[in-house]
């Protein structure tokens, strides 16, 4: 399959190529940017530069179908909506890494992201790209909205407690962290050195675009799961997530039976590994990798259930993912070109 990124010149596009690199099934044919074409991509990225010799080329979608099978499209907010409906329209399938196709109710896009939403058959067309639980949509689909990365952490560390009706539809608190990666590449006055270094900040207090995803898919789940809290804070680091989540139990369980629950669940889950009683992940013991890590413990004291889920928020939270719904759509092991071990220490 040949590949076009728009937006290659971001964190996550740059993930996208180092990534589809190890890829024996896609070749990526061309790279695209709004604002750098004309330009040697390794300009940006001066260490992939044995592997890509591509300049940067402008968006064009007819001159793209010309050429390419499928486009990645790892841009900001706001710019996939308008691009989806014209690369569908060539005949092009699509994998958005924003947010923009997430949202089936586009009140609620227009709410938090504070831009128009796509086009309601679009969003409608599309699939939610959350490999784990959402296989047999994504085969189907030619548009993936691929999961947020903070979503996934969260939808991966809660789905065995909603789906099997383990929880009080009106308990779950969602702490999370995240490494600064996660803001993109453009400096900011939260991003800057002087600001994050030696620091720890909580950000969009109630106001994270995450939230309604998180609960769409949850309400989907369950329909009785109430509104969650859910807290963001930047952590002076790279890359990685970590989503701790609180739920109240409806009755009385055990660390080890919720344990094997979730072992039997992601049995046939290649990245998605549980740990042993005790045993708690840490962000950098997925670094580099398209695995999420799960520990879950059970309090008796509160009775509540406590899951620590990490991941590498451009790898399994962005373009990891990307590769494992491309693989999917193509009907292929879905380890395929993702299957190496973290970056360690």
């Amino acid at each position: 399959m040949k590949i076009a990124i728009v937006g290659a010149t971001g964190y996550g596009g740059a993930e996208l190529i180092r990534l589809l690199n190890h890829h024996p099934e896609v070749e990526v044919v061309s790279l695209h940017s709004s604002s750098q074409q004309g330009t040697p991509f390794t300009d940006s990225y001066s260490h992939l530069q044995h592997i890509v010799d591509h300049s940067l080329e402008d968006i064009e979608p007819a001159k793209m179908a010309e050429n390419v099978d499928l486009v990645f499209l790892a841009t900001p907010s706001g710019i996939s909506s308008k691009l989806t409906p014209q690369l569908a329209s060539e005949g092009l399938k699509v994998i958005d890494l924003s947010g923009d196709l997430r949202l089936k109710n586009t009140d609620d896009y227009e709410k938090w992201y504070k831009k128009s939403a796509a086009p309601e058959d679009i969003i409608l067309k599309s699939a939610y790209g959350l490999a784990e639980w959402f296989k047999e949509e994504v085969k189907q689909a030619n548009i993936i909205a691929n999961a947020g990365c903070y979503p996934t952490a969260t939808l991966l560390g809660i789905a065995p407690l909603v789906q099997n009706n383990l929880i009080e539809e009106n308990s779950i608190i969602v702490d999370a962290k995240s490494a600064v990666s996660g803001a993109g590449r453009s400096p900011s006055p939260v991003t800057h050195f002087t600001e994050m270094n030696d620091n720890f900040k909580i950000y969009k207090v109630n106001q994270h675009q995450h939230i309604p995803e998180i609960e769409q898919v949850l309400n989907g789940w369950n329909s009785e799961i109430k509104p969650i809290s859910f807290s963001t804070h930047l952590v002076p680091m790279s890359r990685g997530i970590m989503a701790t989540i609180y739920a109240s139990a409806k009755t009385a369980t055990t660390t080890v039976d919720l344990i094997n629950l979730y072992k039997e669940i992601y049995a046939d889950c290649p990245f998605v590994r549980v740990r042993p009683q005790g045993h708690f992940p840490s962000t950098k013991e997925v670094y580099g990798s398209n695995y999420c890590d799960i520990g879950i413990a059970y309090d008796e004291r509160t009775n509540r259930i406590m899951i620590v889920s990490v991941i590498d928020n451009l790898v399994k939270g962005a373009a990891g993912q990307a590769i494992q719904n491309l693989n999917i759509m193509l009907g292929i092991d879905e380890r395929t070109g993702l299957n190496f071990v973290p970056v360690y220490p």
